[in-house]
């Protein structure tokens, strides 16, 4: 059976509050993730820490993943390409912890995200395509 690639990928974008980490996501997002790459030197994360405007400024970034960057909205900077795991360098440079850093992205208290993750995460109930409403 033949698939047509573009229907494929499409059904991605169909699956409530999930980014699918494309090849076009990932060419969206590379000089982001390299940004989140450089703070795994301890040299880079004290400049960051110390200036944030200033260290952005040596990367190619768009002023899009500038101010979500700076504004610490991880669900946007995933749109914009960033990859959670690149991203966990700019939570734990702030040091937070994954868990405290994810809990922000579903607008749940750290404690009721960590409950909700040992209850075995979110139920698979509810809506499952935003095309259908189901």
């Amino acid at each position: 059976m033949e698939r047509n690639n573009q229907d494929y990928k499409a059904a991605f974008g169909d699956i409530p509050g999930t980014l699918v980490f494309t090849a076009e996501r990932a060419r969206k997002g590379y000089w982001l993730n390299q940004f989140c790459m450089s703070l795994m030197k301890p040299e880079n994360r004290k400049r960051w820490l110390a200036n944030e405007q200033d260290y952005l400024r040596d990367w190619k970034i768009t002023a899009e993943q500038k101010a979500a960057l700076l504004a610490r909205d991880y669900n946007q900077l995933l749109a914009l390409g960033g990859n959670i795991y690149y991203l966990a360098k700019v939570f734990s440079t702030d040091g937070l912890s994954f868990v405290q850093a994810v809990s922000t992205m579903t607008g749940m208290t750290v404690e009721d995200y960590q409950a909700m993750m040992a209850a075995g995460g979110r139920s698979p109930d509810g809506v499952r395509s935003i095309k259908e409403g189901k």
